[in-house]
């Protein structure tokens, strides 16, 4: 099966697959594309969507905040890897600086992505960890760099972790998790919709996409019931300090939306919908999101988003519920509520 992303149709060219130290490599944070089922020993990856699609496939698959994954790869499964960078300059920082802290020294490490994905900054942050990097490669609008793991005590992943403050509550968040190290607009607009709809009952609430846990700290600290999901590792981890951070609880855990929630209803489901795949706009997950909802909805149970006002989610909700409300509305972002009869 031919490559499908442009990452990946590099990578099937001559110049990378016939040299011998990548004859036998795995593939770290990639994209979903068939042709790494062939061509990768196993995958480290912190999306649970990818996870779910290859949970079939007869390959192993690790995630970078398992506590076996260090012994997984140190056992010597990982003889090279490969890097697929990712948008954010600060997520690609730290996966190089896991990388070298958890693989042997001297392990085979090519880092491959677009040019508008900002590969081409890989050279100047390979030299800061004093790496020695070779441009292996160029087409489709991709580079190829290899190097060698090497580990570095100026540059340590477990740094990456930021917490900083939310009005009364500590947010503690990750690279790569949506809103790092501040709070989104839409979701302020959310919370200030919200505090006026939520009575003094105590809900069984789910947070779809959870990201660093604002709102799911922010209604476990009112009495709510918390449950959270994010397709994202990170930010399942990070969700999980924010909450230990502000003294409550809730339970947390990855899944693509509804997939780990097997039949479980909730009186309240709220989100803040991702509705970007890298630099794609995709509406997959939040489409899944409010047409599904009602198998998640207790009766009289309410769904409560927020979108940025460009976004089609009218229909969709009308789809779904019938009839819908806007809670808030600046004109930049939206606030919909939908109920169940």
């Amino acid at each position: 099966m031919s490559a499908q992303t442009p990452s990946c149709q590099l990578l099937e060219r001559d110049a990378f697959s016939t040299d011998p130290d990548f004859a036998s490599f795995w593939a770290v944070a990639p994209p979903e594309d068939a042709w790494l089922l062939h061509a990768a020993e196993g995958v480290v990856s912190a999306d649970q969507t990818l996870f779910e699609r290859w949970k079939t496939q007869q390959k192993p698959m690790v995630s970078p905040l398992d506590e076996t994954t260090e012994n997984t790869l140190r056992g010597g499964q990982a003889r090279a890897v490969v890097l697929f960078w990712p948008k954010a300059l600060k997520l690609g920082g730290w996966w190089l600086d896991w990388l070298n802290q958890t693989l042997p020294e001297g392990t085979p490490l090519a880092v491959v992505g677009e040019h508008g994905g900002g590969v081409r900054r890989v050279p100047k942050m390979l030299a800061e960890r004093e790496l020695e990097g070779v441009k292996r490669d160029s087409a489709r609008r991709c580079s190829v760099f290899v190097t060698q793991t090497r580990a570095s005590a100026e540059h340590v992943a477990a740094q990456a972790w930021e917490c900083f403050n939310a009005g009364d509550m500590t947010l503690v968040s990750h690279p790569g998790v949506f809103g790092h190290g501040k709070v989104d607009e839409g979701t302020r607009l959310l919370l200030d919709g919200l505090e006026s709809q939520l009575d003094g009952e105590s809900l069984k609430v789910l947070d779809v996409g959870c990201g660093d846990g604002i709102i799911s700290a922010w209604l476990a600290r009112r009495g709510h019931r918390v449950s959270a999901v994010d397709v994202n590792h990170f930010a399942v981890e990070a969700c999980r300090r924010t909450l230990a951070e502000n003294g409550v609880d809730g339970h947390v855990l990855a899944s693509d939306v509804y997939s780990a929630l097997g039949d479980e209803r909730f009186d309240l489901i709220i989100s803040n919908p991702p509705f970007h795949q890298e630099r794609e706009i995709d509406y997959g997950a939040a489409g899944r999101l409010i047409a599904e909802a009602a198998e998640h909805l207790n009766k009289g149970g309410k769904l409560v988003l927020v979108a940025n006002a460009f976004l089609p989610y009218a229909e969709r909700l009308e789809r779904a519920f019938g009839t819908f409300e806007v809670l808030a509305d600046n004109r930049r972002f939206r606030v919909y509520q939908a109920q169940m009869d």
